[in-house]
């Protein structure tokens, strides 16, 4: 009883500052809209500076990556003098994205290629092969499903034009590292046009691929020269795609930012037409109101002029006779004939009546 009592008085208090009525519209005020444009337009800036950023460095991205292809390039002519004869069944998976957004599909783009690799059956690979990621994008995507097979993480790369001192220092920490594989493949974004990019998978060749190769078996070499050259090749093989992922990803930003503005245009231009169309009906609705009490107004004035007349009118018909001029003719009446005048809105011009005299003044 007490608890009912207590949510009676809670509903009948009065709703606090701020709290919309009980029969309030379910839409947003001017206030909101306007507040809400502003926001839009201040986002579409941003945009726009982000796009022209990014067309900038796209331009230095691409010239960047038609020098590095070359190294590639030099590591594709080892690699085919020098081919594997037994697949690597542990393949070392070398993930190559950035630490940074707001570029698209970009970075998932990669991690959905590293998994289907990982799960493929024409190509099969132990479940357990390592990972490295170098960027932090990728390595959220890739600890949500691939969390165990993540040996070692890079960032801090490629925030600038990525340098061969770079991909060296990646390259010298995989070596250095002890993690067990048969192989390496560097998954990255291949650049195709300024619009357009797709995964790609590199192979590299490792230590004791290159040794046991038909082609370097043929030519006596030291130890550590097949050592040193299958790191330097896996830094020419990092570098090669660092500067490729990094063009792709200056392109793709570029084409976020501008689709980003475009929908900023179309919505400010949705919430302007909505903003116009809501000051218009709260311009309508006080015309209206405005209107309605002037016409008010004025109809009470009549109806009091009405009264006034009315009981002027009826003070007349006190005594038992009086007159009336109609046409000129002085007519005699009485307060029965009045009373039926009166029901049907009709009052005669009224004039008392003198005896001797014809009327002498004209009421109306």
């Amino acid at each position: 009883m007490l608890a009912r009592r207590s949510l009676a008085r809670i509903a009948a208090q009065p709703s606090p500052l701020g709290a919309a009525p009980k029969n309030a519209r379910n839409m947003a005020t001017l206030r909101e809209i306007e507040l809400r444009l502003k926001s839009v337009k201040n986002i579409e800036k941003i945009t726009k500076s982000m796009k022209m950023i990014a067309s900038t460095k796209l331009a230095k991205a691409q010239r960047a990556m038609q020098s590095g292809k070359q190294y590639g390039l030099a590591n594709s002519e080892i690699f085919q003098h020098a081919p594997s004869e037994t697949p690597a069944k542990r393949k070392l998976f070398v993930v190559v994205s950035s630490d940074k957004g707001l570029c698209g599909g970009i970075h998932s783009s990669v991690s959905k290629a590293t998994r289907r690799a990982i799960a493929d059956t024409e190509k099969p690979v132990e479940a357990d092969s390592p990972i490295m990621v170098i960027g932090d994008k990728s390595k959220m995507q890739l600890s949500r499903v691939l969390g165990k097979n993540l040996a070692m993480s890079f960032n801090q790369i490629g925030r600038d034009i990525p340098t061969f001192a770079d991909a060296a220092g990646v390259a010298d920490l995989i070596v250095k590292s002890d993690v067990k594989y048969d192989g390496i493949s560097i998954v990255y974004n291949k650049f195709i046009s300024a619009v357009s990019y797709e995964p790609d998978i590199v192979d590299v060749v490792g230590e004791n691929a290159l040794k046991e190769s038909a082609g370097f078996r043929a030519y006596e070499m030291e130890d550590d020269v097949t050592k040193d050259l299958a790191e330097f090749s896996l830094a020419n093989a990092i570098y090669a795609a660092l500067v490729e992922a990094h063009a792709c990803e200056q392109s793709a930003r570029r084409n976020a930012m501008d689709n980003a503005s475009k929908n900023a245009k179309d919505m400010i231009d949705r919430l302007t037409m909505q903003y116009n169309r809501g000051r218009q009906a709260a311009i309508t609705n006080e015309l209206v109101d405005i209107i309605t009490g002037a016409s008010a107004l004025e109809t009470t004035w009549i109806f009091s002029a009405l009264k006034l007349r009315a009981r002027d009118q009826r003070k007349m018909w006190h005594n038992k006779y009086s007159v009336t001029r109609t046409n000129g003719f002085v007519r005699e009446h009485t307060r029965q004939d009045f009373d039926r005048l009166s029901r049907f809105g009709a009052y005669p011009i009224v004039a008392k009546y003198q005896p001797g005299h014809e009327a002498d003044g004209i009421l109306g």
